[in-house]
């Protein structure tokens, strides 16, 4: 299996096609990158700009540039030496527009005697034989018409089996005889009965676990392996599967053992199961170490107490407390048909009640039994605690859920999911604000702060379990960009200032939610500057996301007038404008020296480091559809060939050129000495501030960056701190000035930028 040495992430759309992204893998091979990383590129949704919502498997979108745009793409980069990882989406499939995807037309038009029954995972009885189709508004009387041998419900149409319609009947009465039933939306909530990727109607998941299921939807996806169009594969969402390591297993043996990673989200502490034919994660996990070592523990105080006060709480909220009242309301809410789709599954027992108890106690994202058991047993006992009366249903579960063999385990492993990824991530992460670039996806937000000691461990870890695993800083589902992030760290080290200007902020321009707003306000001082338009959207998701005070599903009017009152405030109100640009401008400094370290720590540290694009320049964005903007490669393109060129070192400021210059370097010294990179040991630190630096020797190339800067200004900088490294020459590649090696004193090595990497002086 050949293996990446790095990737670098393209969203392959319409507006950025393959035959567009085949024309700056020049740059990308400039850059030092070793794959390039592509979106999803079977045929999607019209205008889809994601790709994860595949209509049709048979073929690559023509909108993305077709068969000849891969073939492009491929023979640009094997001409580069680059080598290409795709992203595929084996859970579910789009359904927004039945015309679009053959599989679902055929399934309405036939129902349980289509040939695509046996591919999608409905459950009949429960629809009375029909498939729920939840799209219908609020008019009583659905606009539906026949015409041109379809049934249309404004501009979409749906099939008509044949037969039903040769009559002359209404097309109210057409509608009733067909497989499928439109219904009202909010039905989907607990009357659903297909299996959808989270709460996501137009989602339908489908049953990779049938083998012709598995051939057909990877047909065209095996041809890009076997014709060598594609080196190696990333998987979406497998924990949506019924049995996520038997196709892992399955996928390995179609494709020879190609390179396969997984987007699995392991909760803290979790570890992937080894059993598993991957090479490792997306690399969310990395993300969360790489920013809690940036963190300063000694803020956690005074940011939970500003929490209790924007709460009017004695105490600050607990994770696990609030995460289950989230989770839970999901489980009541809007994944209400999963619950009960689990419970027709258990007959004897009136369990839905209990089930929900456990999916919003379940404290990893599933189990792959017998794998994981434990996680079951310590759901049963977290639901014991907050839900007593319980206990008999429980009991009675536990030996249902826990056998692997019965249909409602299997389909509770599936849930569990479901129910962390919109409780925690869609809804608690919104309504937990202390630091608010700790919720982010991958991340346990009671974990506030690490020491490089414990970092130096998890790396290790890292390193010998899954070397080969993928690390990330950004990706197209992060809630925000990795310098976001990094200036947002920063408040850890200034708490009572934050406070300060959160309350000036709050009285200026008041909303009406404490904790709301602190996520808001922090936000846009880590994205500052940015555009009216952008900061409007992250709000509305934000806030509605959140459900505290507004929701999708009811909008309040007032609040949502209030918070972007807030947010023109920013823009328009002089003193509030001068207030937050003053205090991103204070602070600026600090998180471009956190945005370097966590850069290079990333791109050297163990695994398979991931540049999302355009993220070589600073990377400010807030959440999707935000962090998929276009990317200026001819901008980074200048920069890089003026880097190149030699001349003075560029500063660490507003134009990234810094950022660029660290990106290159490091991609460029893993893929042209790639020997400097095979083991993991910490480097000793001496002296008075060795807590300011993370320091640590891949086996020749050596990283040194810099931690909590503020105090680190405030100790009057590095002092007497040095490093024990090699006695031979050493060249930090990002600068090329070159070190006898020995022991070195850090406030030489870091007289410039707040990173260095040390590598042998080649002769």
């Amino acid at each position: 299996m050949s293996a990446p040495i790095s990737t670098y992430r393209l969203q392959i759309r319409q507006s950025f096609d393959l035959q567009r992204a085949a024309e700056v893998l020049d740059y990308l091979a400039a850059l030092g990158a070793d794959w390039v990383y592509l979106s999803p590129l079977l045929t999607a949704e019209q205008g889809s700009d994601h790709g994860y919502d595949v209509t049709d498997h048979s073929s690559i979108d023509s909108a993305r540039g077709g068969s000849a745009g891969l073939e492009a793409l491929c023979a640009a980069a094997r001409d580069r030496g680059l080598g290409i990882l795709i992203d595929i989406v084996p859970n579910h499939v789009g359904v927004a527009t039945p015309a679009q995807n053959p599989w679902w037309w055929d399934l309405l038009t036939h129902g349980r005697a289509s040939r695509y029954a046996e591919a999608f995972d409905v459950d009949w009885e429960f629809g009375g034989g029909k498939i729920r189709i939840p799209v219908l508004g609020e008019t009583e009387s659905p606009p539906l018409e026949v015409r041109d041998g379809c049934l249309w419900y404004y501009d979409t149409k749906y099939p008509i089996a044949p037969g039903t319609a040769d009559d002359g009947a209404s097309a109210e009465e057409v509608h009733s005889r067909q497989n499928y039933e439109l219904v009202h939306w909010t039905r989907a909530d607990a009357e659903l009965n297909y299996r959808r990727f989270f709460a996501v109607n137009t989602l339908a998941a489908i049953r990779v676990e049938e083998p012709w299921v598995f051939d057909e939807s990877h047909a065209e996806i095996l041809r890009w392996i076997h014709e060598g169009l594609a080196d190696g594969l990333r998987v979406d969402h497998p924990d949506g599967l019924q049995d996520p390591g038997g196709y892992l297993d399955r996928l390995a043996e179609a494709t020879g053992g190609t390179y396969v990673l997984v987007e699995k989200i392991l909760e803290h502490g979790e570890t992937l199961p080894a059993h598993w034919q991957t090479a490792g994660t997306t690399g969310y996990d990395a993300l969360a170490d790489i920013d809690r070592v940036l963190i300063d523990p000694a803020g956690r105080e005074r940011l939970d107490a500003l929490d209790s006060e924007l709460r009017g709480t004695p105490a600050p909220v607990e994770w696990e407390v609030l995460i289950h009242g989230t989770k839970r309301g999901i489980a009541d809410g809007i994944l209400r048909s999963e619950v009960l789709r689990l419970d027709r599954l258990i007959p004897e027992l009136d369990a839905a009640d209990a089930l929900a108890e456990l999916l919003a106690c379940f404290p990893v994202y599933r189990s792959y039994l017998p794998v994981g058991a434990e996680h079951l047993q310590h759901a049963a006992e977290l639901a014991l605690r907050f839900r007593p009366d319980l206990s008999d249903t429980i009991h009675a579960l536990l030996p249902i859920l826990g056998d692997p063999a019965h249909p409602a385990a299997i389909r509770f492993q599936q849930t569990s999911g479901m129910v962390m990824a919109k409780g925690v991530e869609d809804t608690a992460f919104y309504r937990f604000s202390r630091l608010s670039s700790l919720t982010e996806v991958g991340g346990d937000p009671s974990e506030f702060a690490i020491g490089p000691d414990e970092f130096h461990r998890r790396q290790a870890a890292r390193h010998a379990g899954f070397p080969l695993s993928m690390t990330a800083l950004s990706t197209h589902d992060t809630k925000r960009g990795e310098d976001t992030r990094a200036r947002i760290d920063v408040l850890a080290e200034l708490p009572e200032r934050w406070a300060e200007v959160l309350g000036e902020l709050r009285r200026l321009a008041p909303v009406g939610d404490g904790v709301l707003e602190n996520l808001l306000w922090s936000s846009f001082v880590g994205a500052w500057p940015a555009s009216r338009e952008r900061l409007h959207a992250y709000a509305e998701k934000a806030s509605r996301e959140a459900g505290s005070s507004t929701t999708w599903t009811a909008p309040n009017e007032e609040f949502e007038a209030r918070m972007h009152a807030m947010v023109d405030a920013a823009f328009d109100n002089r003193e509030v404008a001068g207030l937050l640009g003053g205090f991103a401008d204070e602070i600026a400094g600090y998180g471009w020296s956190n945005s370097l370290s966590a850069k290079l720590i990333q791109l050297t540290a163990p695994g398979v480091p991931d540049v999302y694009q355009g993220s070589e320049l600073w990377e400010t964005s807030l959440v999707d559809p935000d962090n998929r903007r276009p990317v200026d490669f001819e901008e980074r393109r200048r920069i890089l060939a003026d880097l190149d060129a030699g001349g003075a070192l560029p500063p660490v400021d507003a134009g990234a050129a810094a950022k660029l210059l660290v990106t290159s370097r490091a991609l460029r010294l893993r893929r042209d000495r790639t020997e400097l990179f095979t083991r993991y040991t910490a480097v000793p630190v001496v002296g008075e501030a060795a807590d300011h630096l993370v320091a640590f020797d891949r086996g020749g190339a050596i990283t040194l960056a810099t931690r909590l800067p503020v105090g680190l200004e405030r100790h009057g900088g590095w002092g007497d701190t040095a490093v024990a490294v090699p006695g031979r020459p050493m060249t930090d590649v990002i600068t090329g000035r070159r070190f006898p090696g020995g022991l070195l004193r850090v406030g030489d090595i870091l007289d410039t930028y707040p990173v260095a990497l040390l590598a042998p002086t080649e002769p």
